[in-house]
């Protein structure tokens, strides 16, 4: 086959995509990532094959100026896919449609206006059999459909995304015909129209979703998951001399994530206090802090080492404990080493994969409201010395393991791609934007 992937730019994201990219490389596809210029060298660093499309503009840049318009939801996610998590009685018309309405024009256009023409140009140029994108980048869906490939979308979270889409469909019936409005599907319908082929769900939610997380941490909507086993990349790595020697007492990491870092946002916890707490406690902290954030501390204590990075995979499998903020990679990784996770999640699904990690019995989780030094304390000490939470961190790893790895995978993704590609259609030069 001929696979295409596409996201918009951003690391983690692309961290988790490009082990099924070379999953399906190694078993004789074409695999190519077609990405905004500014990302491509994040792509070949990882020793995939980049295809520049778009201007160089992306989301974060164009985010910057609009950043205030887009409020946190109930527990972290954005309006309106924060109502994912509510009960369904609790969903109201005018609160979706209002968030649609938004999401639409400061978040989602943003991301995939500057990519779509070039994107679809490459595809109908390159011919993919499957398209493979990220679940906010609907440009691969757009591209697939004009190009007649399969699609599917490559899921590392809860499916807020599918499942807030289906109470909208499903109110949005209810509604009288001149109040049924749909921004989503009208945005991507311009599109459709004007390559030539019909609006459907597909463009939404795909044809098909991948996803990297386990049962018991999923929320989904009534689609078809493929499971796919997370496996840790974190880019350019080296194992430091150090990490190699066994710990002398317990190990606990302390990272807050790429993301964090790479887009400027600050810790959500208070580094200093955390550190103070800690401090004599009878472990060894390894907490991942930039050199201006280590540069601003008046001191660092006697059982912490500060570094700038280092890889979760390695780092993880030494660890009592990891006190993180519920970023997919971070989580997953910690999950397949078994390790207990204290989640102090900071924004998005953070909040929302930590409710899981707590109720599925593997670890502890706070609010930031609630993240002082002491109370990370309490729940540290806890994990260390209660039982039960390493019982449940070696349940989810072994849930975990059962998934199909991307090597497994890739046999059925040429099946899949097979039963759903179909003839391109001519385009047309209206719509679209």
């Amino acid at each position: 086959m001929r696979v295409l992937f596409t996201t918009y730019p951003e690391k983690t994201h692309f961290l988790a995509m490009a082990p099924l990219a070379w999953a399906l490389r190694t078993a004789g596809h074409e695999v190519v990532f077609a990405v905004q210029p500014v990302f491509t060298d994040v792509i070949t660093q990882a020793g995939l094959t980049a295809v520049p499309v778009g201007g160089e503009r992306h989301l974060w840049q164009l985010m910057s100026r609009h950043m205030h318009w887009l409020p946190a939801g109930v527990g972290g996610l954005p309006v309106p896919y924060d109502a994912a998590e509510w009960h369904p009685g609790d969903v109201t018309w005018s609160y979706l449609k209002d968030g649609y309405e938004l999401q639409v024009s400061r978040w989602h256009k943003m991301s995939n206006v500057p990519i779509v023409a070039d994107l679809v140009e490459f595809a109908r140029s390159w011919k993919p059999d499957l398209v493979v994108w990220e679940p906010t980048t609907y440009a691969g869906a757009i591209a697939a459909e004009a190009c007649g490939a399969a699609h599917a979308r490559l899921l590392f979270s809860v499916d807020s995304l599918a499942v807030t889409r289906a109470h909208h469909l499903r109110l949005m019936e209810r509604q009288p015909p001149g109040d049924r409005a749909d921004p989503l599907a009208d945005w991507l319908g311009g599109y459709a129209h004007k390559y030539g082929f019909e609006f459907s769900e597909e463009l939404v939610t795909g044809q098909f979703t991948i996803s990297l997380l386990p049962r018991s941490l999923r929320l989904e909507a009534d689609l078809r998951y493929v499971p796919m086993r997370y496996v840790p990349y974190s880019g350019a790595a080296v194992v430091p001399s150090w990490l190699r020697e066994p710990p002398g007492r317990p190990r606990v990491a302390l990272t807050m994530g790429l993301s964090t870092a790479d887009h400027g946002a600050g810790y959500v916890v208070d580094l200093p206090d955390v550190l103070e707490a800690l401090a004599d406690m009878d472990v060894e902290l390894v907490a991942t802090v930039s050199e201006a954030a280590r540069d601003r501390l008046a001191s660092i204590p006697d059982n912490a080492r500060l570094v700038p990075f280092v890889p979760l995979d390695a780092l993880a499998a030494t660890c009592s404990a990891v006190i993180h903020h519920a970023g997919f990679g971070t989580l997953a990784t910690t999950a397949l080493h078994a390790v207990p996770h204290l989640v102090v999640p900071w924004d998005g699904d953070g909040p929302a994969l930590g409710r899981r990690i707590a109720a599925q019995g593997a670890g502890l989780a706070l609010h930031p409201m609630q993240a002082t030094g002491a109370t990370i304390r309490d729940r540290l000490l806890r994990l260390l010395n209660e039982p039960r939470f390493r019982h449940g961190a070696a349940l989810l790893r072994e849930e975990m393991l059962a998934m199909p790895t991307p090597n497994e995978l890739a046999g059925d993704l040429e099946d899949l791609a097979a039963a759903h590609r179909h003839a391109p259609l001519a385009g047309s030069a209206i719509g679209g934007g």
